[in-house]
């Protein structure tokens, strides 16, 4: 089956190379390049692709607007890509359903297998990735002091574990070395804390450790956070 791909991007040449690399595979389709997040709004409905890539920034609407509308309106999954070291707000997107995150200078290679990976219905935040988008929430964000949800009592002990390692970053592979048990037991102790909390995927699960309390945003240390951006931005509209 082909997998059919919007790339929405407002840099002309970023755009035209992602949808180059793609365009390129024999099992991906670039159904169509637009510039903004109306334009891959509007793609998504006329074209009824797999997966849409997003820039996180774009005028008329952003990225996290798109992805919300999308989400909402079709069976399309989001990619939302991303700098990491100017995008604050990234955090807004995976409440808007996005299904993985790259970074613009991703590679070719994980650039296709992260196209496939979401089509496949598989969420994609690598170790990598999510560490620095959990590095920089619990850095940037306000202290909280959160009651434990009761949400969380329908976990075993140790899928709350797996729960706590997920929202750290860890990969299958490194949680098994953290539960010293196999590979295999992990992804039956993931698809446990998945169905019992009504989560979709990884991404979903870091959300709820720290929305539950399970995970708690940390304060900044003193003097502020090196490197940091502006305070995260809410998502317009």
């Amino acid at each position: 089956m082909t997998i059919r791909v919007v790339v929405a991007d407002d840099q002309e040449l970023v755009r035209s190379g992602f949808a180059l690399i793609l365009d390129v595979q024999d099992d991906i389709e670039v159904v169509a390049e637009v510039a903004d997040g109306a334009e891959a709004v509007e793609a998504v409905r006329r074209l009824r692709p797999d997966v849409a890539l997003l820039d996180i920034r774009m005028p008329r609407m952003d990225g996290i607007e798109a992805c919300r509308t999308i989400s909402a309106e079709s069976a399309c999954r989001t990619v939302i890509l991303t700098t990491f070291d100017s995008d604050a707000y990234v955090y807004e997107a995976l409440h808007a359903g996005a299904s993985g995150f790259l970074l613009k200078d991703v590679r070719r290679d994980d650039l296709v297998h992260a196209v496939r990976v979401v089509a496949a219905g598989d969420s994609l935040l690598a170790p990598s990735v999510a560490r620095r988008l959990v590095e920089q929430y619990t850095a940037g964000g306000p202290r909280r002091t959160v009651a434990p949800d009761p949400r969380l009592d329908v976990l075993t002990g140790r899928e709350r574990e797996t729960l706590l390692l997920l929202a750290r970053g860890l990969s299958n592979a490194e949680i098994a070395a953290e539960l010293v048990v196999s590979e295999h037991t992990v992804k039956t102790h993931v698809g446990n804390v998945l169905a019992k909390l009504g989560l979709r995927d990884r991404i979903q699960a870091v959300i709820c450790a720290y929305e539950t309390g399970l995970v708690a945003p940390a304060p900044p240390p003193p003097g502020g956070v090196p490197g940091a951006g502006p305070s995260p931005a809410p998502a317009r509209g």
